[in-house]
């Protein structure tokens, strides 16, 4: 039965939106509550994600909707400040925003991107781009992953920085419109589910029922979005699984975007193959010897899940809404 090992993980029960932006608040400020409020907040996802973890281990079936739920309504706050090198016309504020970590960051930064704009002159504004300690953020990255593979060992907020000019060619693509993104967004959906599907489910879907996808995504609608996610997550009962798990890999240190490859989730014996037989196959340095001391946390959506994971159980419940698993390798922290 799969298991998870806790790190930092949104969840719905979580303090509301007005708790944590007094929180983020809190942080800039220096409050000395703030820490206290951080570790509640922490304490709160570490208590949900223990039940669900003695539900499985015990083999009883959590409900899959609300782990689906918790994965769904996971957030980053966010702290966004004006790189100093643009032109303002008066001082720019910084902005505070509680991130999706299923979305992607053009999507949902509209008001960020609203605010800076109200203290500069039209003629200095350009397309708009994000970056973290120097490092571009990829719009067409989710932003869960994102963190994760930048960030997940920082302090909260997440501090990002906004600018409007010297836009970098040569490591993001340009994001013109919202289109793009539905765009991007469709067509990862399309090769996941030729991967599990053969393309077989997503083809026969109308085109109503796509674009009820991508307004889910884009409205934030976990029910509508999972109205129809849902037959993207169904397999025949005799085949155990999907034909082949759509996910790729990220490693924080190397340039290489990721790695991708076929790999069935159920082996030639009918096991159940799980995430360590993966990363033994495709990324082996991303495994702690037997003997050795650990050097890589492996993440996706914040957490840790233990290599005794069936593969076929984390497809279903923690890929992102493009259907993949995004799986993060990072160093392990030294603190």
């Amino acid at each position: 039965m799969p298991l998870v090992r806790h790190s930092t993980w949104g969840d719905r029960n979580k303090p509301s939106h007005e708790s944590i932006d007094l929180l983020i608040k809190q942080r800039v400020w220096g409050i000395s509550k703030e820490e206290q409020s951080l570790k509640f907040s922490i304490s709160l996802v570490k208590e949900k994600l223990q039940s669900i973890c003695a539900a499985l281990s015990t083999g009883r079936m959590t409900d899959d909707k609300d782990v689906l739920r918790d994965v769904w309504f996971g957030r980053i706050p966010t702290c966004f400040t004006l790189y100093q090198d643009e032109i303002t016309e008066r001082e720019a504020e910084p902005y505070y925003l509680l991130l999706p970590r299923v979305s992607y960051l053009t999507l949902v930064t509209d008001k960020v991107k609203k605010h800076f704009q109200k203290v500069m002159r039209q003629e200095d504004i350009s397309e708009i781009w994000f970056e973290y300690e120097g490092t571009p953020l990829k719009w067409h990255y989710p932003i869960g992953l994102l963190f994760d593979l930048l960030a997940s060992n920082t302090a909260l907020p997440w501090n990002i920085t906004v600018h409007f000019k010297s836009f970098p060619e040569k490591d993001l693509l340009h994001c013109p419109s919202k289109d793009t993104i539905e765009a991007h967004f469709m067509s990862c959906m399309k090769e996941a589910d030729a991967l599990k599907h053969k393309s077989q489910v997503i083809n026969e879907m109308q085109k109503k029922d796509h674009k009820q996808l991508w307004m889910g995504l884009q409205n934030d609608k976990f029910d509508q979005f999972w109205a129809i996610n849902r037959k993207l997550m169904e397999y025949p009962a005799e085949d155990n699984g999907f034909r082949y798990i759509p996910f790729r890999i990220y490693q924080a240190t190397t340039e290489r975007p990721f790695i991708q490859k076929l790999f069935r989730p159920v082996a030639v014996d009918g096991q159940l193959h799980t995430l360590g037989d993966l990363l033994k196959e495709v990324c082996p340095s991303a495994i702690t010897p037997e003997d050795g001391v650990k050097k890589n946390q492996i993440m996706i959506h914040g957490i840790e899940p233990m290599l005794e994971t069936p593969l076929q159980w984390l497809s279903e419940h923690l890929s992102y809404p493009d259907n993949f698993l995004h799986i993060s390798i990072i160093p392990q922290s030294t603190d």
